[in-house]
């Protein structure tokens, strides 16, 4: 395994530690409580392996650890782990056996406090609760803890304790009591590890149902062999039958762990959890189930603990660069695609919000406070995709009660809300929307501890939200049709949407829209009645939808960026809600409008595909940037020559901004396949680095989003857009659930359209002009020319005149009467604005009474934060301190996009904009993401 020890997290690469080609994860069960209290989230993850592709290349002496940071004996791991060892306490089951995962439910839901009682009628309630969510009655549960399929008995009780008391491992004999031991490497970071068990599969009674022919004509196995061979089985069970895989692998997550004598060892550094088993030297022979049981840190870094708008504690998966390992640990490379289930228990009145292919119906214990919710996916996905929410959110319904308008009077600015000393409050205004987390759906009560199949409760998904959108005069045609019938499924054996002819059809997938309370009307008239129409929008472009639901969180302030697509949840920044003055209509909206259809185009582009090197980010977010122009301007209803216009005044702004970002960044940066001819290649363990994504200046450059975007403009201008944009749908019938390179795309592109050859456009002159090296094709800098004479940009140009000259007129000082000069002001778009006000930034002095004036006209403290955004750089470059306000306003609302305002307050050495910055730091530094906030403490302070 390559040497970490000489990483610099702020300058250098992302290391993916898995071993990947050795053994890979096929299926996640979580099983984790969210404990407000102190910040965590613990409990366990069961991971199910395979050996990988590479498992016969194994060198002898196996995968070998880094740098000495922590190990412990599985047993033993309470002795080093530090705080919150609790975790390496477990109870002793009914028959005999040791189970971590039941453990966890003691911790996070009484024991902390100390109260046997609570706990105790916690540990069987917990048990019985996950029975009922798991659809498994209570004999078959019995029979999978106590039964074994073979003669073995099982460790009792004491000999547990006896094993427990023997001495751990110390640190020095991790190397020197291993030569020739396998190693399973995963990538962790930020994780308290406190214990990782092989699973006994053969204690787990319905397992029987896996092998073939009757007992007694079953070969003579030991009980490692046939717990690898059920396992194997488990993973093998056909798609259609999904629904039993999960059950079989949620009683296998609670088997009892083995108890042959030979403990697996793990060891932790700073990126990675190392595991083994004494004796075991390759990957085929490893164990195929194992427990982990750990919990998170309070500042880990990808698992945000900040609060919500309305100032309650609130605790998401932020989607930073290491990504998913500071929340369980994992194998990150992309090609480590698998399913997962997970198990969360949260205080009743959160809403935990999660990628799952289903709502989940939270079961509620009536002796507790606690929640228990199930999530899960069929469709096979990198674990980086996995993402979680838990907050005190409601959903907003397509029409709020009366009552809870009159509550939202006052309070549509969350500033007062956010204020320290606010409290949680809100009682009156939650008690107006039903249930935790939607207005219509109820919570399951369970009182009792019956969990016979009579007993258990389901729920329609019927809290989500469905629009006929033929009322609405959109267009109804079904492309289902359209393309190469030949074009089947290539991707591995999960249930897969393409393959229903119903979905075809399903323009408009249920969904869901969830936000604070304050913000909660906003979501509402802003996202929640886009939602059908981009949703829409987006299935006319490209087809099925990939995933069979979708839920908006509108996430705390200081999240990083506006908005982030994972697998049925998107998150949106608050910023995207602003704008929409009275009057503004559409153009008041454009800014969420587009946001959306971005984070839509990501299902397709992102997730259902996904990029094999993540160093090649422009297959995601340069398609997405692409399609949102294509998916709004439908979602609009938009002419073909509106679209056109209103997709060229994008593209001329998106130009100003890539030039402008190439001419202060470096070249190395700049380059959209960093890895060249080694794109896609990775070290003989599986395991890689991903180059430039711990380098801080890369976190805020969108050179990935708007070159690739300008590629594909290209491409399009060789095709004509219209045979391009239906050559996307047959490049998503191909490749949907599958990693590709570059390659793979413009390979299948320059086959459809052999002219291009002809043209001289290969593959390498591809490569060359865009991919490989840094700085602006010809083509761009030709089409920008012509972009900059379109109809929108020529209104822009003719009303900035108008500004100019009335700023030369104050500048004379000639005399004038106490009335403003009459002029008539062109009203524009939102995108307009923001070229009229790019412009004037271009002008050397622009008088207080411009301002002033510009000001009023265009209410440009109540546009969009694309207008309110440049409009803060015009009174910071200006120095026009009447709206300081605004831009005090800008830095804690919108706090994904002023990161570099920090910078323009300091660099003009004005002591009060200084002081405004030094304020504003002062007011968010504790919600702001980390990566934002070192990059603006290093500005400011």
């Amino acid at each position: 395994m390559e040497p970490d020890g000489d990483l610099d997290p702020d300058t250098d690469d992302l290391p993916l530690r898995a071993n990947t080609s050795h053994i890979l994860v096929r299926h996640y069960v979580l099983d984790l409580t969210v404990d407000f209290d102190r910040r965590v989230i613990g409990g366990s993850v069961v991971l199910f392996l395979e050996p990988g592709p590479g498992a016969a290349a194994v060198p002898e002496d196996g995968v070998r650890a880094g740098a000495e940071e922590r190990v412990c004996d599985g047993d033993a791991g309470k002795s080093h782990a530090g705080p919150g060892c609790r975790f390496g306490d477990v109870d002793t089951m009914g028959d005999g056996t040791r189970n971590c995962g039941k453990a966890e439910v003691d911790v996070a839901a009484g024991a902390s406090k100390g109260n046997e009682a609570t706990t105790r009628n916690q540990e069987g309630l917990g048990e019985t609760v996950m029975r009922s969510a798991g659809n498994i009655s209570a004999g078959e549960t019995d029979r999978s803890e106590s039964q074994p399929l073979f003669g073995d008995r099982l460790q009792t009780g004491a000999e547990a304790a006896a094993e427990d008391a023997r001495p751990s491992h110390t640190d020095a004999s991790w190397e020197s009591t291993s030569e020739g031991d396998f190693t399973l490497v995963l990538d962790c970071c930020d994780l308290t590890v406190t214990k990782v068990e092989e699973l006994d599969i053969t204690s787990v009674s319905a397992m029987s149902s896996l092998l073939e022919g009757p007992p007694r004509e079953r070969p003579e196995v030991g009980p490692v062999s046939l717990s690898a061979a059920l396992i194997q089985k488990l993973l093998a069970v056909p798609s259609g039958q999904w629904r039993h895989q999960h059950r079989l692998f949620r009683l296998c997550s609670r088997a009892s762990r083995f108890q042959d004598g030979l403990s697996l060892r793990f060891h932790t550094d700073r990126w990675s959890l190392q595991v083994r088993k004494k004796g075991v030297a390759t990957p085929q022979e490893f164990p195929r189930a194992i427990r982990v049981c750990y919990e998170t840190k309070p500042t880990g870094g990808s698992v945000r603990w900040t609060k919500d708008q309305d100032n309650r504690v609130c605790v998401y998966t932020a989607g930073s660069p290491i990504n998913n390992r500071a929340l369980f640990p994992c194998q990150e490379p992309p090609v480590a695609m698998s399913t997962w289930q997970a198990t969360i228990r949260a205080p009743s009145e959160c809403v935990v919000l999660m990628s799952g292919e289903d709502q989940a119906v939270p079961i509620e214990d009536g002796q507790t406070r606690l929640l228990i919710w199930d999530y899960y996916v069929t469709m096979p996905m990198p674990a980086s995709t996995f993402t979680l929410a838990v907050g005190h959110w409601r959903q907003a319904t397509a029409e709020l009660p009366a009552a809870v308008e009159r509550g939202m009077t006052g309070r549509m600015d969350c500033g007062e809300a956010a204020k320290p000393g606010a409290g949680p409050g809100a009682e009156n205004e939650a008690g107006l929307v039903s249930g935790p987390g939607s207005s219509t759906s109820e919570v399951v009560k369970v009182c009792t501890l019956q969990t016979g199949s009579k007993d258990q409760t389901t729920r329609s998904d019927s809290a989500f939200c469905y629009s006929c959108l033929e009322d609405e005069g959109h267009c109804v045609t079904d492309y289902s049709g359209m393309g190469d019938d030949s074009i089947s499924c290539s991707h591995g054996d999960y249930p897969c949407r393409y393959t229903e002819r119903s979905t075809w059809s399903q323009r408009v997938v249920p969904h869901r829209v969830f936000a604070p309370i304050c913000l909660l009307q906003k979501a509402q008239m802003g996202v929640l009645s886009l939602l059908p129409r981009c949703l829409a929008a987006a299935h006319a472009i490209l087809g099925v939808h990939p995933f069979p639901r979708l839920d908006i969180l509108i996430v705390p302030a200081g999240f990083s960026s506006l908005g982030m697509a994972s697998p049925h949840i998107i998150f949106l920044s608050q910023s995207v809600l602003h704008g929409g003055t009275p009057g503004s209509g559409e153009s008041g909206r454009s800014l969420c409008g587009s946001r959306l259809c971005h984070e839509i185009a990501h299902s397709w582009f992102g997730l259902a595909i996904g990029a094999r090197d993540w160093t090649e980010e422009w297959i995601s977010e340069g398609f997405a940037t692409y399609l949102e122009d294509i998916i709004w301007a439908r979602a609009q209803q938009l002419s073909p020559q509106q679209t056109e216009e209103q997709s060229n005044l994008k593209a001329l702004l998106r130009w100003r901004r890539l030039s402008d970002e190439l001419q202060n960044s470096e070249e190395e940066l700049q380059i959209l396949r960093p890895n060249m001819e080694n794109t896609g290649q990775v070290s003989e363990s599986g395991s890689s680095v991903v180059k430039h994504a711990l380098n801080p200046d890369k976190t805020f450059m969108q050179v990935h989003y708007l070159k690739g975007y300008f590629l594909l403009r290209f491409l399009a201008s060789q095709v004509g857009e219209q045979p391009f944009i239906d050559f996307f749908r047959l490049f998503v019938k191909k490749y949907h659930g599958q990693l590709i390179l570059s390659q793979d795309f413009l390979r299948m592109l320059l086959i459809t359209f052999p002219d291009m050859a002809r043209k001289g456009l290969t593959l390498s002159a591809i490569y060359i002009d865009w991919l490989d090296r840094p700085g602006i094709p010809k083509w761009l800098y030709e089409r920008s020319a012509v972009w900059s004479q379109t109809r929108l940009v020529e209104e822009v140009k003719a009303e900035v005149v108008k500004w100019i000259l009335l700023s030369q007129s104050k500048r004379k000082g000639r005399k004038r009467k106490r009335s403003e000069p009459k002029v008539n002001y062109k009203e524009v778009t939102s995108d307009q604005l923001v070229m009229l006000l790019e412009l004037l930034l271009e002008e050397a002095e622009l008088s207080a009474t411009v301002l002033r004036i510009l000001q009023s006209i265009y209410n440009l403290q109540k546009q969009d934060a694309e207008v309110r955004h440049r409009w803060c750089e015009l009174v910071v470059k200006h120095g026009y301190s009447q709206a300081y306000a605004d831009v005090e306003h800008f830095l804690v609302h919108d706090q994904a996009m002023g990161v570099y305002l920090y910078g323009e307050l300091m660099v003009r050495e004005d002591a009060e904009q200084q002081a405004l910055a030094h304020r504003c730091l002062s007011l968010v530094q504790e919600e702001m993401d980390q990566s934002v906030r070192r990059v603006v403490e290093q500005m400011v302070l």
